[in-house]
């Protein structure tokens, strides 16, 4: 058996961040039907903030709310959304592109979006980084309405600092100015401050020092004076996260308002490595949530129209997946060559009706063995190369197996009621919103036959993951899962469903599945016109 620890999958688009921006660009083009794998290092910038404002519908909401919803929405369309790290991205022979995953995982990708976003730098004082997204604040949009009317110290470490002074001005009347090293103490901007009421002071600030509950009292000047605060306004310079991205030749440029670098785009959001995108604060560090989801929608329209043109040059149109699964059964044996335990379990000495459907075949052990036990077996898959490895078996055993090479997600992908038993086992069925796989799945039953539904237990799948070292290579939650099954089956009248279960996995082809220990067996039987 080949080495199965590393993994290297396929896709139309690698999106490298998973914060609003690439998880709307990520959304645009799940609904377009392009195979899309989100990486998330799950660092994102507003980490340490726990309330974000001025996000129409959402004001106040906690940022990981809003992520958490986007992640699902993203994963209702097939698309993946996988911890991890890209550690670097290189250019392929054919014009793609291969990014390196911490840990040894890797995505080939037709085109790529950076969506890494900004680190900012505070200035060195010391505990300002400690109380930074609480006490320490500096967007006045994003959370200067919470101090409003408080002690806020602004420290202004460089001239452009002095921009947003009227701005705190306008939210409280007890706004305290404390200039750094390098920047003048006189000058038009500032005596229009302190005509206004603005208290302005020579620092600089040594350091934040801590009240008796723990967060910030005042600031401490390295003369050793002391001014009460409430809130303290800062801002940073940032810089550009795009070091996956230096092997292909980007390099970040000076942001306008000489705080940092960003990356430069067209209106498109192409920058000027053909076919790497980049959306969000990385490319406009100016955007708040709300402007970043937008970019990162409008960025992944944008790729959408790439690919739509490169395909319809090429006479092209692949189902989202296949390419994915032909290129992963394009080498040495992926699987064991044995049945699923847990179709032994259920099929094993039931007298073999006429008919069986094995969706998400694979290299066809299932199929094979039903095939040896008397059944009329058709193996569906979206990989031809899989159907092409059972066919090549079937003529080797002299089975007959007949293939059906189908998107399980296709419109009306299988005959209707044509099958006494259809089965998939751990098939890698992409959600859509109105489950259109599962329902094909249904369909295909006929009155009185069997629906055998078999899926890893997922929540071990779900653990955390240090992106520092690792990286996952698939996302479980894209996929068709067994309770989507059993909703459905709920919902449809004439279902008996027979069993539905949590097992520890059986014997059969689990030296090639170690990765998890229990099953969930599902198995349905639709009723018979005279049951009915």
């Amino acid at each position: 058996m080949p080495d199965r620890h590393h993994v290297e999958r396929h896709c139309d688009v690698a999106v490298v961040g998973g914060s609003a921006a690439g998880l709307a660009a990520a959304l645009q083009l799940g609904r377009q039907r392009r195979a899309v794998i989100v990486v998330d290092a799950g660092d994102p910038r507003n980490a340490p903030a726990a309330h974000m404002h001025g996000f129409l519908g959402r004001d106040g909401a906690p940022p990981s709310e809003l992520t958490a919803a986007g992640r699902e929405e993203v994963r209702r369309y097939g698309g993946e959304v996988i911890p991890g790290r890209v550690t670097e991205v290189t250019r392929r022979d054919d014009g793609g592109f291969r990014l390196e995953l911490a840990g040894g995982h890797a995505i080939v990708a037709r085109r790529v979006l950076a969506a890494t976003g900004l680190a900012d730098e505070l200035p060195e004082v010391d505990g300002l980084r400690e109380r930074w997204g609480r006490e320490v604040i500096h967007c006045p949009f994003c959370h200067g309405y919470e101090a409003r009317d408080r002690r806020i110290v602004q420290i202004v470490d460089h001239p452009r600092g002095l921009h947003t002074a009227g701005l705190w001005r306008q939210l409280t009347d007890r706004l305290t100015l404390v200039l750094q090293g390098g920047v003048e103490a006189a000058g038009p901007e500032l005596e229009a401050l302190r005509a206004g009421g603005v208290d302005v002071r020579q620092g600089p600030v040594s350091r934040v020092v801590t009240g008796a509950e723990g967060g910030a009292a005042s600031v401490e000047l390295a003369s050793g004076e002391r001014i009460e605060a409430d809130a303290l306004a800062v801002g940073p310079r940032f810089r550009a996260r795009a070091e996956p991205f230096l092997t292909l030749g980007l390099r970040p440029a000076p942001h306008p308002s000489g705080l940092g670098d960003h990356v430069e785009t067209d209106a498109t959001g192409a920058t000027a490595i053909p076919g790497l995108y980049a959306a969000g604060n990385v490319a406009d560090p100016s955007q708040q949530v709300l402007q970043a989801a937008a970019d990162g929608a409008r960025v992944g329209a944008m790729i959408s129209f790439s690919l739509a043109d490169d395909d319809l040059r090429a006479a092209a149109r692949r189902s989202a997946n296949e390419a994915d699964w032909d290129r992963r059964y394009s080498g040495a044996q992926m699987w064991s060559g044995n049945p699923n335990g847990a179709l032994v379990n259920e099929i094993d000495g039931t007298p073999p009706p006429a008919r069986a459907l094995d969706v998400g075949a694979g290299e066809g052990g299932d199929a094979l063995w039903l095939a040896e036990r008397g059944w009329r077996v058709t193996a569906a898959d979206i990989s031809a190369r899989a159907l092409d490895r059972i066919q090549a078996e079937a003529a080797r055993r002299d089975l007959r197996v007949d293939l059906h090479h189908a998107d399980a997600n296709g419109l009306a992908a299988f005959p209707a009621e044509a099958f006494d038993l259809v089965l998939a086992m751990y098939a890698s069925i992409p959600r859509t919103p109105d489950n259109r796989g599962v329902h094909n799945l249904l369909d295909a039953v006929a009155p009185g036959g069997v629906l055998l539904v078999v899926s890893h237990d997922l929540e071990p799948m779900r653990a955390p993951v240090d992106t520092r070292t690792h990286s996952r290579a698939f996302d479980p939650d894209a996929y068709v899962r067994t309770d989507d099954v059993a909703d459905a089956l709920a919902a449809t009248p004439g279902w008996d469903v027979e069993v539905h279960e949590r097992r520890p996995r059986p014997p059969g082809a689990a030296e090639a599945a170690s990765h998890h220990v229990d099953d969930v067996v599902l198995r349905a039987r639709r009723a018979s016109p005279e049951n009915a």
